[in-house]
């Protein structure tokens, strides 16, 4: 089957005034917040203006207000969307939100889309997903799962310990992933919950410290304690939970990529502009042959981070599992997109240390991406294995 990249013109059209919209808008208040949202009320300023502009929403159904995009068209999108640090959560497609209403879309039933995906979707509200726990629980291994849930009358009592629950302050709801059958190590046995956030057996134990920042609602330590839902909270059939999380994952790995380029994009940007009008040894910096060597590199890690991407976008689209292709793609997205923005504060010298560029804020936000929704060490891993089971597939025949 012919790989078909090429992006519809009303996607084009959406990019083009979503670039546009960050560049003028969300980029200032990027600037006045030094780059973290910290309060409701910039959200709220943010995703207003989003709406006026007509950009909110872009990957959610035309049903639930959005555009509908399919992954090839949010590539597009979310690349305009993450040229600042703040435009994910101006279009309200900033983790783990996003990766909550894709799946919610494609699992929930239609009350459960009522009660929780049309608020989250119109950003009334916002969500979290609790599945990482302490070791040794779930964490690059989904079936280490240890919080439990345990059949009560009229419904389910959820008891178990997570960490680096993403966006968990202040989310109205969190699906959360509980071992309905089996024991950790099992790859089946899981369940998905909806757990509203003023169910008195979710406790907040503290907020984690981080390398990043920029990731509303911060990353939280919860407990679940005799958390006791109705059968009506169970998110999909019981015992299926690894399954549907699927659903979220690869998607989500792209989508966290998409967003990512577009800071190595503003990086290299910003990079070319300083090398441009430097002199230094008698030259301006870009016609030094180091400082070419980088912008070159640079250039060469965005484009094949970008085409990555776009291929596995294509396979998610014709209902594919994409499974290599998406591991590939984050894999080489999270090391490229480091390079990039190092190798920006690098030519910027001493400008791109300082606080006057956003360059440092970029190296500090970016770094952990190289952990989050999979370490790039896991993801080798599995390449490999997958690799080395089509050897074997083929040398049997």
């Amino acid at each position: 089957m012919a790989v078909d990249l090429t992006q519809d013109p009303a996607v084009e059209e959406l990019a083009r005034r979503t670039a546009q919209f960050v560049r003028e808008v969300v980029i200032p208040v990027e600037e006045r917040e030094h780059g973290v949202a910290r309060s409701e009320d910039v959200r709220i300023e943010l995703q207003r203006a989003a709406r006026q502009a007509g950009v909110f929403a872009p990957h959610v159904s035309a049903e639930f207000g959005g555009h509908g995009l399919d992954m090839l068209g949010r590539a597009a999108v979310f690349e305009q969307a993450g040229y600042s640090l703040l435009g994910p959560l101006a279009l309200n497609i900033a983790a783990p939100d996003e990766g909550n209403m894709h799946m919610l879309e494609a699992i929930a039933t239609e009350e459960q889309k009522e009660q929780y995906l049309r608020p989250l979707a119109t950003g009334e509200v916002r969500s979290c997903f609790a599945m990482t726990e302490p070791a040794p629980g779930a964490g690059s291994d989904p079936s280490a799962l240890s919080t439990r849930a345990e059949r009560v009358p009229g419904g389910w009592r959820i008891d178990g310990h997570k960490w680096f629950i993403t966006g968990a302050e202040g989310a109205a709801f969190a699906i959360c992933m509980a071992r309905t059958a089996g024991a950790p190590g099992d790859q089946g046995g899981a369940t998905m919950f909806l757990v509203d956030a003023d169910n008195p057996g979710m406790k907040t134990i503290r907020h984690i410290e981080t390398l990043d920042e920029s990731l509303y609602g911060g990353h939280l330590e919860l407990v679940f304690d005799n958390c006791v839902v109705p059968d009506s909270a169970v998110l999909g059939a019981p015992d299926q939970g690894f399954r549907y999380a699927q659903v979220r994952l690869g998607p989500a790995r792209m989508t966290h990529c998409m967003r990512w380029l577009g800071i190595a994009q503003r990086s290299q940007d910003i990079a070319v502009a300083r090398a441009a009008e430097r002199r230094i040894f008698g030259s301006r910096l870009g016609e030094l042959g180091m400082a070419q060597q980088m912008i070159a590199d640079n250039e060469i890690d965005i484009a094949a981070a970008r085409g990555l991407i776009l291929q596995a976008c294509w396979e998610l689209d014709q209902g594919r599992s994409a499974s290599q292709s998406t591991a590939i793609a984050k894999t080489f997205c999270a090391e490229a997109i480091w390079r990039v923005v190092d190798r920006s504060l690098q030519l910027c010298g001493s400008l791109g240390v300082s606080g006057d560029i956003p360059l440092g804020r970029f190296l500090r936000e970016v770094r952990p991406f190289r952990i989050y929704d999979g370490p790039s060490e896991t993801h080798r891993w599995a390449i490999a294995r997958r690799v080395l089971r089509q050897h074997d597939r083929a040398a049997q025949r």
